[in-house]
């Protein structure tokens, strides 16, 4: 069977049946300055709401935290994920040792001026910046983008230009989503060594694609030879 009959199949498979939001996903053509973003959470959450990995559905992760609360639309970007590439790039800029990838999708936060009912959808943005998010020796970035054709923030094209206030209020929050107030100290393993801008951020999704590209590689591909296996053993 050819790699083209194989790939319309795909395509005709996935008007019957929901794409994998993370594997099922496309990040778009105009990656990595323009990316696909599926959003989990949005302000006004009162539960944390995480993709599951292996169904591709929203489930709750936990409920919120004490008065913690995600300032902005928060989610993932398909097709990327954080390994060896991203633990590498984190310990060039940062010049620490012993960094590794969290094994998540890359995050993404994504400034609008229309707020959200919910999570579970798809959008267009174009990144911006972003955090250097470091957790329990883990590379755990933050990308920051803006909505695509959004009237307020959609003309954006470096975290700079963004209201500063608001960007403090993000990072406040991925500093503090792990505090107790009875124990202190849980968030101490969570820090942001700074905010980087548009050209920085490009690279982190070009090094989370290859991370993605490393582990799970082009999964028609793997069916094209998985289907010639199947065949093979038939002939």
């Amino acid at each position: 069977m050819a790699k083209e009959q194989i790939s319309e199949m795909w395509k005709t498979i996935g008007k019957r049946y929901k794409a994998h939001p993370w594997h099922g996903v496309n990040i778009g053509e105009g990656a990595p300055e323009v990316v696909k973003c599926y959003i989990e959470c949005v302000p006004g959450d009162e539960m944390k709401y995480e993709i599951c990995k292996d169904t591709g559905y929203l489930m709750i992760d936990r409920p919120n935290k004490y008065s913690n609360n995600i300032p902005v639309p928060y989610g993932l970007i398909p097709r990327t994920y954080s390994a060896e590439a991203m633990a590498e790039f984190c310990m060039q800029q940062t010049g620490r040792n012993g960094i590794v990838g969290d094994e998540d999708p890359l995050d993404v936060c994504v400034l609008m001026d229309r707020p959200l009912a919910h999570g579970d959808l798809l959008l267009d943005a174009i990144v911006v910046g972003g955090f250097r998010m470091i957790d329990g020796g883990e590379a755990d970035d933050k990308i920051i983008a803006v909505l695509k054709g959004d009237h307020t923030f959609g003309e954006i094209t470096d975290v700079a230009d963004c209201p500063p206030k608001l960007i403090k209020r993000i990072k406040h929050y991925f500093l503090t989503y792990k505090e107790d107030p009875d124990h202190p100290e849980s968030a101490k393993e969570v820090e942001i060594t700074h905010t980087y801008g548009r050209e920085e951020a490009l690279e982190v999704v070009r090094r989370s694609q290859q991370d993605y590209e490393t582990h799970y590689g082009n999964l028609e591909d793997k069916l094209v030879e998985t289907l010639q296996k199947v065949m093979a053993t038939k002939a």
